[in-house]
């Protein structure tokens, strides 16, 4: 049976499925027309820059692009793996660092901005012997940690923890340390070793 079918004036009427198969056979051209000038131009290269680090005691001269966080650096740069990525953005303190004797998460920090102030690592925290800090021979004893991810941001912060003052009791420990998450659910045991450094057994 024809396709084509005559209007009441005796010209030829298109049939709808004849219409619907033209009208997309048109549209296909401006469309991947307007797709090809879519295209966003690749972002321009920042200009590389050098910077002094001074890291766990080591003095570093790399060069950066200015937008480098620390964690990037310390991990792609200086091949610090302990300091962990976890959600980059600032929410799981599982890239928390130390910085002029302050925790600061190295996501959310510019490599620029800390020329000039000395970075703290968990690879630093060891003695020159390889002894362990009193911190991390402490997660060890109370068996404060499982996956072990979260860890050395864990041990980072509750160093700070003690050294800002805030390991009063458990309430204030869990308060102050509660930027730094563990999907293992480890808390009442990293509450145990805070405490266990901060409140030595007098021998």
């Amino acid at each position: 049976m024809s396709e084509t079918r005559r209007t009441a004036t005796g010209g030829p009427a298109v049939s709808r499925r004849l219409f619907l198969a033209g009208s997309a056979g048109g549209m296909a051209v401006p469309l991947a027309a307007a797709g090809a000038q879519a295209r966003v131009p690749d972002e321009p290269q920042a200009e590389a820059f050098t910077i002094d680090l001074k890291v766990n005691g080591q003095a570093h001269s790399l060069a950066l692009d200015p937008r480098a966080t620390l964690l990037d650096t310390l991990r792609d740069g200086l091949g610090l793996t302990g300091t962990k990525k976890g959600c980059d953005h600032g929410q799981c303190g599982a890239c928390t660092v130390h910085m002029g004797g302050r925790r600061v998460l190295s996501c959310l920090t510019l490599a620029a901005m800390t020329e000039g102030q000395e970075v703290t690592t968990v690879e630093g925290l060891e003695g020159a012997d390889g002894s362990l800090h009193p911190m991390q021979q402490a997660f060890i004893d109370q068996d404060a940690f499982q996956c072990g991810y979260c860890t050395p941001g864990q041990i980072m912060s509750a160093i700070a923890c003690i050294d800002e003052g805030h390991a009063g009791d458990p309430a204030e420990i869990r308060e102050y340390m509660s930027g730094n998450l563990c999907r293992c659910g480890a808390y009442p045991n990293i509450v145990a070793a805070i405490r266990q450094v901060a409140e030595p057994t007098e021998s």
